[in-house]
């Protein structure tokens, strides 16, 4: 039976030094590596919990935050198509005037028929303005609502508006005519012209809307980064402290 090894003080303490230097050593390495002074509960309990609610926070209004933005991308469809609308409204009010202006039967009976015609498209024009299944221009429209923060407390609902011809909408259906006389035309002029100035008002109601939205975009991409980056003062490792330690090591 081999005798047993009995180690001086100064020996036993030199090699708990050669311990605790390759252990600095592994720790320091498993750091520069990873970025990371706090990888685990083990490291340090409290940072590494509040840095993963912080985390965990932002991660959410990240996923918010794509909400918001594909909610502008539908208010922009939207407004490019009220855009689109008011140009066939004003054209439809220029084939009105040209018929006013002419005795002719015929031709007003032929501007009649063009003057219809575009009814039929911004009817078309107004359903289709649709960006990811959303459409705040078609009859029975879409509403759009928003969420801004985690528990929903705080939201933003965008109401469509009924931008096709009938009467919910901009209610030009009743000028489609056959411009047979002056009083025929004059409906339709005061049809276009109400709603010419309805699709306006929509336009800067739905503009004002974006407007709030890519504020709270903004914001929200502020304060998700500001929680990251709270996060990272908790857990993260200082790569030039950590160099500078294994040289000394």
């Amino acid at each position: 039976m081999a005798d047993d090894i009995i180690l001086s003080s100064a020996v036993r303490s030199n090699l708990l030094s050669l311990q605790n230097t390759s252990y600095n050593i592994d720790t320091t390495q498993t750091r520069l590596s990873s970025g990371l002074r706090v990888s685990s509960p083990l490291d340090d309990a409290a940072a590494f919990f509040a840095a993963t609610g912080l985390n965990n926070r932002a991660s959410d209004l990240s996923d918010l935050k794509d909400n918001i933005d594909q909610s502008i991308s539908a208010i922009e469809a939207a407004v490019n198509g009220l855009e689109a609308i008011t140009e066939l409204v004003e054209q439809a009010k220029g084939l009105a005037i040209s018929s006013k202006a002419t005795g002719d039967t015929t031709e007003r009976s032929t501007l009649s028929v063009q003057f219809n015609s575009l009814l039929t498209q911004i009817d078309a024009l107004a359903n289709d303005a649709s960006f990811g299944g959303t459409n705040l221009l078609q009859a029975a429209p879409d509403n759009l609502a928003v969420t801004f923060n985690e528990d929903a407390t705080s939201n933003l609902t965008v109401a469509g508006i009924d931008s096709t011809t009938g009467t919910a909408g901009i209610n030009i259906a009743v000028a489609g005519n056959a411009f047979l006389n002056d009083s025929d035309i004059n409906v339709a002029l005061t049809a276009v012209n109400t709603a010419i100035t309805s699709l306006r008002t929509t336009a800067s109601t739905l503009g004002s809307n974006s407007s709030v939205l890519q504020t709270r975009l903004n914001f929200t991409q502020e304060l998700a980064n500001t929680l990251t980056g709270g996060a990272g003062k908790l857990t993260l490792a200082d790569l030039n402290e950590e160099s500078a330690n294994l040289l000394a090591l």
